[in-house]
């Protein structure tokens, strides 16, 4: 169980990981070690969290025996393109399970991508992503990118449906997501080329993006836009075309399905 080893592919390529049994947050100390000089390429892994992270504040609820991974990088980054990193490790999750997972889980439950940093299993939250970018002066920066999965269990009380991939019937460990994931992970990233590759990135990630061309509702700012997901540009932005035939792009928000009076919204 412990998430320790890293894919061979992952090592020769230069990263490195960092275990803790448990700490409080896997990017809050991905975020101290770079503030103290570190290279990057490293992945800081956990078997428990007490102070977990979700995006816009919220708390990630961490179970042992589940998936808590940060991986650092430290480059020249411009905000913009860093930005789409989150869909890189999207689009790599998705290709790790279906490394791991039989088809006919697959086939059962299938593992979509919700905009802008969930992945689902048959419409449950099954995994969730949060990039951090820090600045560190003479043009360098740093980006966090912590990854979230629930493979032995799901918290409960939750006010949106939520699956691990023990409750699909996966039988991985946390220790064999890591090993799949460092692993496609890096050609993933060696493809998006500080987004020079994001085409690719983008036509991957659309092809198991969860309700494409469906209605939808995206909460931002406190307000309720409403129209069709039409696509995810190069920005990896939102597309929406309303009901008056105008696309918008948009760059953050909750996308929901239905009545979203019961929504949290994030500012």
């Amino acid at each position: 169980m412990l998430l320790k080893h890293l894919s061979p592919r992952a090592a020769e390529a230069g990263y490195r990981v960092q275990f803790f049994d448990c700490l409080d947050s896997t990017n809050v100390l991905a975020i101290e070690f770079a503030k103290s000089g570190d290279p990057g390429f490293l992945w800081v892994t956990a078997n428990k969290q007490i102070a977990g992270r979700g995006r816009c504040g919220r708390s990630w609820i961490s179970i042992s025996g589940n998936f808590y991974a940060t991986l650092l990088l430290v480059d020249e980054f411009q905000p913009a393109h860093a930005a789409t990193l989150g869909f890189v490790a999207g689009v790599s999750l998705i290709e790790a399970f279906s490394l791991l997972l039989p088809e006919s889980v697959l086939a059962t439950y299938p593992i979509r991508l919700k905009w802008p940093n969930d992945v689902l299993a048959d419409k449950a939250k099954l995994a969730g992503i949060l990039l951090d970018f820090v600045s560190l002066g003479e043009r360098k920066s740093a980006i966090v990118i912590g990854i979230g999965v629930n493979v032995a269990a799901s918290p409960s009380d939750l006010s949106y449906s939520v699956t691990s991939l023990k409750q699909i019937g996966a039988a991985c460990s946390a220790a064999d997501l890591f090993r799949a994931l460092s692993h496609v992970w890096v050609d993933n990233y060696r493809i998006w080329d500080h987004a020079a590759g994001i085409e690719v990135i983008r036509e991957k990630w659309l092809c198991h993006a969860a309700n494409l061309g469906e209605h939808v509702r995206i909460v931002m700012n406190g307000e309720v836009v409403s129209g069709t997901f039409e696509t995810i540009d190069n920005n990896c932005h939102f597309i929406l075309r309303q009901d008056n035939g105008k696309e918008i792009a948009i760059s953050a928000g909750d996308v929901h399905f239905g009545i979203v009076s019961s929504a949290n919204i994030c500012s």
